[in-house]
C-alpha cells in the first residue's frame, strides 16, 4: 500500500473561466496534515472539490484514495430526523456498525442530543454533527472546508483531538481555513501569492 494519499501534479485549476491556480504539485502522505491557506477568491474551495473529485482539473492529474470525507458549507442531512436516526442512516449506507454511532457522538461531544431533529441544532451543533458523521466513515482522507465555523471552543479542542487521532490511524488531513487549526507538524500551502 502506498504511502501517499493524495497527490497533485502540475494541476490547473480554473472556475468561471478565470484562472485560479496553475502547475501546482504536492502530496499528502499517511499522518500529513496540510492547510490551504491564500485571501478570498484565491481558489482554495476549488482546489478542495478537485481534491474531492468534485471539480476536474483543467489541466494535470490528480490520484486519490476511492474513499474520502468531505466537510463544506453544505448540509447533506435529512433536517426532519434526529442526530441519532440521521447518522445511523449514513452509517448503513456505508456497512458500519451501528455502535459506531454512539461513539461518534460522544468524541465530538454531542451524546445530549442524540433524540433531537437535526433542524433544533444550533451552526456549531450541526459541524460537530457533521463531524461525528465523518468520523464513524472509513474514509482515509479528510477534507474540510473552514472546519471551525459556528465552533466554540470545547468544539475547536474536540475536532484538533479527533484529527490527531485520526491522522495518527494513518491517514491525513487537507483543509482550508482562515483560522489556522495549528496542528501538530502541520504544513501549509498558500494560493493567490
Amino acid at each position: 500500500m502506498s504511502d501517499t494519499l493524495l497527490r497533485f501534479d502540475r494541476v490547473r485549476g480554473v472556475r468561471g473561466g478565470r484562472l485560479l491556480f496553475d502547475d501546482l504539485s504536492f502530496a499528502l502522505g499517511r499522518g500529513d496534515a496540510l492547510r490551504i491557506a491564500g485571501p478570498n477568491g484565491a481558489g482554495k474551495s476549488s482546489l478542495l472539490r478537485i481534491a474531492a473529485g468534485l471539480l476536474r482539473p483543467a489541466a494535470g492529474t490528480v490520484a486519490a484514495p476511492h474513499r474520502i470525507g468531505l466537510i463544506d458549507d453544505r448540509f447533506p442531512f435529512d433536517l426532519e430526523r434526529t442526530v441519532a436516526r440521521e447518522l445511523a442512516f449514513w452509517t448503513a449506507l456505508d456497512g458500519m456498525p451501528a455502535a459506531l454511532i454512539d461513539d461518534a457522538l460522544t468524541a465530538f461531544d454531542i451524546a445530549h442530543l442524540a433524540d433531537v431533529p437535526m433542524r433544533l441544532l444550533s451552526t456549531g451543533q450541526r459541524r460537530r454533527a457533521q463531524f461525528a458523521g465523518l468520523w464513524a466513515d472509513t474514509s482515509q482522507l479528510w477534507l474540510l472546508d473552514e472546519p471551525m465555523n459556528g465552533l466554540d471552543e470545547a468544539g475547536f479542542a474536540a475536532v484538533r483531538r479527533e484529527i490527531a487521532a485520526f491522522r495518527s490511524g494513518g491517514h491525513a488531513v487537507l483543509y482550508v481555513s482562515h483560522q489556522p487549526l495549528n496542528l501538530h507538524r502541520e504544513q501549509v500551502l498558500e494560493l493567490g501569492r
